[in-house]
């Protein structure tokens, strides 16, 4: 399998690790009321899905970057590839506008 990555083109899946789905970007606060069970379901829940999914890919042998790869998981498809840290800093931006654009998410480190 292909993944074209976004700042080095095509590459060989082998370069990368498979780190699960991409909903883990969306950590839960420890500040909401419900804090115990969302962590709870933020680790250790996740879908299974047949079909498009998105995924967190690491390139352990490459850049070190984080990716999330749009791939049908019947196919192999892969119809996206977006660097993890651009969508974690859009997400950021959308929900709190006035939020400062240099936020550090665990992706950064």
């Amino acid at each position: 399998m292909i993944i074209n990555h976004p700042l080095l083109g095509p590459r060989d899946a082998a370069e990368f690790v498979y780190l699960g789905d991409a909903s883990l970007l969306n950590r839960p606060s420890r500040d909401i009321e419900n804090a115990a069970q969302a962590f709870t379901d933020y680790l250790y829940l996740r879908d299974n899905p047949a079909g498009v999914h998105q995924e967190l890919w690491f390139h352990e042998q490459g850049d070190r970057s984080w990716l999330v790869v749009t791939r049908n998981t019947l196919t192999h498809d892969i119809t996206r590839v977006e660097l993890a840290h651009d969508i974690v800093r859009a997400s950021v931006q959308q929900n709190d506008p006035n939020h400062n654009s240099e936020h550090k998410s665990g992706l950064d480190q």
